[in-house]
Order: structure tokens, then sequence, then C-alpha cells
């Protein structure tokens, strides 16, 4: 075999354009519209022709080109205007440092971010969905605020796969290789000026993985990547395609993430203080974490935990248990032996840590229980997430009633500079001022979205729709092409849509919960709403199934035929290979953005955001963000937040109570012109829609206002309660780890004696019904103990519903250790209500009262 030694080829720049070369290799400029336009303007149509990409745009142009930009007093003129307003983004104030950092006193303080992917740019293919998309705004709006704030994640050879459709309508894929050195890449360099290595023992081998670097405006995003020689072939795909493999590639790349990202922070001299887990696929950063703490500070495995946890942060984004990474006892055996090892577990006390059940042999090994258990922040995605992951995790915590399960929420958002179109971003300029991009969470600065004229607000929206529509053809004749079409049967995507029709977009994974053809279900009616010659409406769809889910393929084969029904084919169209380019084509174009998911599984949903943004109206069902975001003066409702036990019966009444709308609202109100103002021929009402769904939706369901909870609710209170703990050499720690392990050991005889009620069994509202409990102590003392009466209403069994706890005060004790604890109940509404006693642990640093997953009830 013959010997092959690699060199890299760079741009060669004149100087007066070396800033080009900076501002392609900070991702800043994606999120900049004057940045975007002036990389465009270096040769418009090679830069659409390598997908938007500038790093290798600039290593594509001709020399004599560049030469002469070099010259051109224009371009050099917004050159300068770029590069001034990037110096002034890198080192004006913001703001972290003007109202959060005062607070902190390490000023090392850093937050680790870490997700399997993140979608930042289509020209950066380490996305698949929303998940990666969220991941990416996360980092930007992190960067705009100021937050200190370093991602971690992986560098994807192949990405996640491109999609295409054979003849018979079949999702196909493909996974091109990313050429890596034509990627916004440097190699992330320790104090020696190395690039940082890792190696991660997987039981009878080494894995090796080198560590990348990417600028997002202020902060870094590492990206491991193991296509290394030190690996075998097999190892060397670990971070070969995004979701690819079956169960053996996902656990090693989540070791790789947890565990190797953490390694690769350290190597870079960068300790944490507070640690994010963008859902459970890094979970296993936390035993890492331990690892390190026992190693280094010579800390129990108990005690360790107490500093891990406290400073871990966890995003769970999957509503149904299905969705959730699990692997059997062998796997984790096979590639952790070493590691439980080192912690001092056994096989089984280690396996316990990821079972909702830590005493059920059989249970699979829950990287989300894993990072529950280990997280003492832990969220959902949107308040009715919250509410479902409560219950759906409500085994972790046994007995504790599901509403009081310490899973929180804090609901997704969108970067709006990201995803707000160039013409609208003019608009929102020149009448809102520049605070709609700077601090896009403030309501004020969206009230004066009344100030846009009316006109111009949809002049602007139309030829943004006229924009989708040529973009559409474009790209259908292409998918045409490309399935062999002569030029002239290709030739029929000239033809299909009209750019002034009441456009309906549908995008997002193909996964058959999200019930893509539900507005096809009664094709008669549909085709007749979509034929109207005086009102016509028309669809788009987009989206890819997951290669290993045929019923999410059949969806779109479903769609595809019904496409090419000759009197459709101009109104339905599937634009394949859905990807951040097409869905801000998609949301900044279409009138009417459809999500009409198999409620309670939408966890969040941002692609509505995105188009509301753009004002773009949603047409939802009401599950994730939409029960929080709806508003009838801005929206439409698909049915009114029903749970069906038949999905059957939900798809009918669902996709009926659609159409309804679609008739007898939508479309009137949508064509009804120029009744108003005599005949100017805009639809008032619509623009009025159009005008609350911008005020209403954009402050709320950005990013800027996501991460800033994320700050106060999570990052900020995990450094503060991880400082306390880590005084006097983990002291703090030590002492709480013994003081659980004496909870532990008495807690089988912590009971209450008896409970007694100190007041008549009917009382008149307002007054207090009194209660005295007694209490089996087992050697602990009453300030170890929160006791509680709980109570609500009760239903016909009298089982207490809605129920509140309400603490109780220690009165005394006597010698034989029990202790007596009174408390009161305000009576507050009429009916039957029922009372309990319960106990659980008490501690100044316990993060909740379930912390120690304890809980004893009379």
């Amino acid at each position: 075999m013959r010997q092959t030694q690699t060199f890299v080829v760079i741009p060669s720049l004149p100087p007066r354009l070396s800033f080009l070369r900076e501002l392609a290799y900070n991702l800043w400029w994606c999120w900049n519209h004057d940045a975007i336009d002036l990389l465009r303007r270096i040769d418009r149509p090679l830069w659409q022709e390598i997908g938007m990409n500038p790093v290798k745009l600039l290593g594509t142009t001709p020399q004599r080109r560049l030469e002469e930009l070099a010259q051109d007093d224009g371009f050099l003129a917004h050159l300068d205007r770029v590069e001034n307003s990037f110096r002034r983004y890198m080192s004006g104030s913001h703001w972290y440092s003007r109202t959060r950092a005062r607070m902190m006193k390490d000023p090392e303080y850093k937050i680790a971010y870490f997700s399997l992917e993140y979608g930042l740019t289509e020209s950066v293919p380490i996305y698949s969905g929303g998940l990666g998309v969220l991941a990416g705004d996360h980092l930007k709006s992190c960067s705009d605020l100021g937050i200190p704030l370093i991602g971690v994640g992986l560098l994807y050879l192949r990405g996640y796969f491109r999609q295409y459709l054979n003849a018979d309508g079949w999702q196909q894929e493909i996974y091109p290789e990313t050429d890596v050195y034509n990627l916004p890449l440097v190699p992330a360099l320790d104090a020696e000026g190395k690039q940082v290595r890792v190696e991660i023992n997987l039981g009878d081998r080494i894995l090796h993985a080198r560590t990348w670097r990417i600028e997002v405006g202020r902060l870094p995003l590492l990206l491991l990547d193991t296509n290394v020689p030190e690996n075998l072939p097999h190892d060397r795909e670990v971070t070969a395609s995004l979701y690819g493999g079956g169960a053996d590639v996902r656990i090693r790349q989540e070791i790789l993430l947890g565990i190797g990202g953490l390694r690769a922070l350290k190597a870079l001299g960068i300790e944490p203080t507070v640690c994010h887990m963008n859902e459970g696929h890094s979970a296993f950063l936390a035993l890492e974490q331990i690892r390190q703490e026992m190693k280094q500070h010579g800390l129990t495995f108990d005690e360790a935990v107490e500093v891990v946890s406290t400073a871990n942060v966890f995003t769970t984004h999957t509503p149904v248990p299905a969705g959730n990474e699990r692997f059997t006892a062998d796997l984790i055996e096979r590639y952790l032996h070493s590691l439980h090892e080192e912690l001092g577990l056994s096989c089984q006390d280690f396996l316990a840590l990821g079972r909702e059940n830590p005493h059920d042999p059989q249970e699979t090994f829950c990287l989300t229980v894993l990072a529950l258990r280990l997280a003492d922040h832990s969220n959902g995605v949107s308040r009715l997430h919250g509410e479902v992951s409560r219950k759906m995790w409500a085994r972790v915590w046994p007995e504790i009633p599901a509403d009081e399960v310490p899973i929180h929420s804090i609901t997704n958002g969108v970067h709006t500079r990201t995803w707000i179109s160039n013409d609208l971003a003019y608009l929102f300029d020149t009448y809102l001022g520049h605070r709609w991009g700077d601090d896009p969470a403030n309501p004020e600065v969206w009230d004066a979205v009344d100030t846009i004229p009316d006109e111009e607000l949809w002049r602007t929206h139309t030829y943004r729709r006229e924009r989708l529509v040529a973009f559409t053809r474009r790209r259908l004749k292409e998918q045409l092409r490309r399935r062999g079409l002569p030029e002239k049967e290709a030739a029929v995507a000239d033809e299909v849509l009209d750019p002034a029709a009441l456009t309906i977009g549908f995008a997002r994974r193909f996964a058959t919960y999200k019930r893509a053809n539900l507005i096809l279900q009664n094709l008669d009616r549909i085709r007749k709403i979509l034929l109207d010659k005086d009102r016509p409406v028309q669809l788009i769809f987009a989206g890819k199934a997951h290669p290993a889910d045929n019923q999410g393929k059949e969806l779109i084969r479903q769609i595809i035929h019904i496409a090419r029904d000759p009197e459709l084919r101009r109104r339905i169209v599937f634009l394949e290979d859905y990807d951040m380019r097409v869905a801000r084509v998609l949301v900044q174009g279409v009138d009417v953005w459809l999500n009409n998911p198999m409620r309670p599984k939408e966890a969040s949903g941002t692609s509505g955001m995105k188009a509301a943004a753009n004002g773009a109206i949603n047409m939802s069902v009401l599950d994730g963000w939409w029960v929080e975001g709806f508003s009838p003066d801005h929206g439409w409702a698909i049915g009114q937040g029903e749970e069906y036990a038949d999905t059957r019966e939900q798809d009918v009444v669902e996709s009926a109570n659609l159409l309804d709308l679609l008739e007898q609202e939508v479309i009137p109100t949508f064509y009804d012109r120029g009744r108003d103002r005599g005949s100017d021929k805009l639809p008032r009402h619509w623009i009025r829609r159009m005008k609350e769904t911008i005020r209403q939706v954009v402050p709320v369901f950005n990013t800027n206002r996501m991460v800033a909870e994320y700050t106060d609710l999570c990052y900020l209170p995990a450094a503060h309660r991880s400082s306390v703990l880590r005084v006097e050499e983990n002291g703090q720690a030590r002492q709480l780890a013994a003081w659980k392990q004496r909870i532990r050991s008495a807690w089988h005889g912590v009971r209450v004696a008896n409970m007694t009620p100190l007041s008549a069994t009917e009382l008149p509202v307002g007054q207090e019904f009194l209660v005295q409990a007694d209490v089996h102590l087992n050697g602990l003392t009453p300030d170890d103990l929160l006791v509680e009466l709980y109570h609500g209403p009760t239903d016909a069994w009298g089982n207490i519903q809605q129920g509140h706890p309400a603490s109780m005060t220690y009165q005394s004790s006597d010698p034989a250790g029990i202790a007596r604890f009174s408390g009161g109940i305000r009576c507050q509404m009429t009916g039957r209500h029922g009372y309990t006693v319960r106990i659980l642990p008490r501690h100044e640093h316990l993060s909740n009262p379930y912390e120690l997953f304890l809980i004893r009830w009379a």
C-alpha cells in the first residue's frame, strides 16, 4: 500500500480582505443579515451552489475575483461596516456582565452545554432536526447575552442523511462525506499548542478522539472526532454519522460525548462550574465527574455525588417512554466495566443508577433516569411537557405525587435574528428600532408593531410568498430531474403553486404521531378546498422520516401519490431534503403554519415559533408550546386540548375540525379584501392577526428569554449551591453525604405513630382544621424531618385530588423517641376534604425535599 501524507491549502486573501477569513470562521455571520449579504456579494451563484459555506466560498473564489474585490470601493465600504459591527458585538457590554456577573464570586465561572447535535447553519451539517436547531439557537442567544457557556458535541464525518425520493415516492437516504477542511473548524489546542486528544477505556480497547473548535459569536463549540488512525475501523465510525447504526454505535457515541467531552474540557484547562445535559445522550458525563472528584479530592462515591449532582442541569425533550435511550445490562458492562470498578460500585449498583426501579434486575439502563438521579435541576421544554414528564418519570420517585415530582419546565424558544427574514428585519429596524434584535424578550419593543403600515407589512409578506413559490419551483424541478424525468415532464414544476394563493406549510420530522397527512384524510373535501377558483389554497410539505421508520416513510409516499393527481399537482408540493435552508424559506413565506401532533406527544415544537416571528399564523393542536402561545386573536386551535383513547376516532374528529377551521375562518379571513377602507385590496383582518402574532408570540418564545431563565433558575442556583458544598475542601459535601447515609439507615423505622384531629369534622369556610401527629424518629432528630399535612378535595372513593402540603410544627418528644407535631389546614372551599400526614428528609443543603427519593406516609 502506498504511503500518503497530507497538506492543507488555504485561500490567499489580499491584505485588504483579511477580515473575511475571520468572519468565515466565526458563525456570527449566520445570524447577521448584513454579513450574509457581504458574503453573497463575493459571488452570488457560487454562494448558493456551495450551500452558503463562507470557508468554502473563500477557497473556491478565483484569485482574480478576490483581487477585484480588494479594489471595489463599494464592497470595501460594506466590508468595513460588517467588521465594525462584528468588533462592537465581540467587545461590547452585554446582559450577563451588566446584570448577573456580580452574583458569581468565581471569575472562572463556566457552563458546559452538552448536546449530541447542533443546528447552527446548514453548511455545518451536525444536526438532524428540532433538538439540534434548539441547541444551536441556545448557543447563539448565550453569545448575544454574554453568558459564559461552552458547547460540547461531536463532529460527524457524514452528518445526518440527505433525503431523496424514488419513483414511487419512497424515501431513500444517502450519506455524503463532509469535507471538514472546508468547515469553520480549527484544532482545539492545549497549553502546549497541541491539538487536544482524549482516550476512553472501552473494556477491551481504547477509544481515541481529537478535538476541534468552532467560534459561535462570543463563545466556543468543541467537537470530538474519532476518525483518527489510532482507532480500529469500527471505532473510527463512531462519529461517522448522526443517529447512525444500532445500540452498539449509539452507546459509544454517548460515552464519547459525556466522558470524552468532559475530559477534553479538562485537557483545555477548563473546569466547568455547571454542566447542562441537553437530553439524556450526555448523561455518562455525571459518572465521569464523580470519578474525577473521587480521584482528585479523595472523596467517597456518595460524597462525590453530592458535589457533582448539585452542579448538573438536565433537560428532557422526549414525551414518550420509547424515545428515551435505553441499553441492555451486557452492553453497559461491556463498555463501562472499568468505570464502575473505579467508582467502587458493583455491577448491580452501577446499573441501579439508570433504572426506574433500582431493585429490578430485568430493567434496562436508561440514560434519562441516570440524568434525573445525578442532576439537581431537571426540566421539560414546555408547561405541558413538564406535566407529562412528571407523570412519565414518577416511578423514579416512588410514592411521591406526580405533580410534585421535581421536574419543572422552561419553555423553548427560537433565536429571533436567525429566523426572521431580511425583508422583515428591515421593517422592524425602521419602525421598532434596533432593540428588536438586541432585546427580543422585551414586550415593549413589540408593541410598536402597530406602527408598521399595513400596506408595507403586506407587501413584504407577499414578496416573501412569491420568493417561496419561486424557490419551490426550482427545487421541485431539480427533484424531478434527479428522478430521471425528461425535461418536458420536469417543466411541470414551473406551473406549481400560485404566488397569490393562501399557502399552508407543514414541515417537520415525519413521525407517525405528528400526523402529516391529517389534512388529507377527507380527500373529496380537501380537493374542493384546494381547487376553489376564487379562493384557492395550496399545501407545501417537507420533512424526513428516520431511516428505520417505515411508517413515517409511508406517510411521505402517500402524500407524493396524492400530489401526483393531475388536478392537485399544482396545489400540493413535497420538498425533498428538508434542512435549515428549506425551513427558513418556508417559515418566512407561508401564510399559515400547520401543526397537528397527537396530544400530548409534542414536547414543545419550535417551527411554529419561527413562522410566528415572521408573521405567519399558527393553526395547531393544543400541544407543546401552543398550549401557552395560543390566543384566538392571533391563531387557531384544532380541538380543545382533548386526549383520546381511540386514535382513529381522534384522527377523524380532528381532521374534520381542521377542515372546518379552514372553510369557516382561515380562508374567509385571508380573502376578505378591502371592505374596511374602500378598495385597497388588503386583508385587514388577516394583517391584524399577523401583527398580534408578532406582538404576543415573539417576546415570549425566543431563546434570549429561554437562556435567561436557565441562568436564573438553573445555572446560578446550581453554581451557588456547588460553591457552598465545596468550601473547606468539600467539607459541606462530606457532611451532607454522611447525613444522607444516616437518614437512609434509619428510614425503615421512621413512621407516623398516629394522627389525631383536634377540630370538629364539620367546619365553616374560613376556619382552620387542626391536626396532631406522633412520629417515630428511630434515632433521628426532629430537625432531620419535614412533617407535612397533605390535604385536598376527595373523589367518590375518598382519594385526595389535587393535594397540597402544609408544614407541621414540632412540639415535643418523649423518652421513647416519639416526637409530636401539629399543624392546620385553612378551610377555603366547601365540600368533602381528605388529609393525611407524610414525612420527608429535611436539610438546609438539599435542592428539594425529594432528593433522597424517600417519603413516608401515614
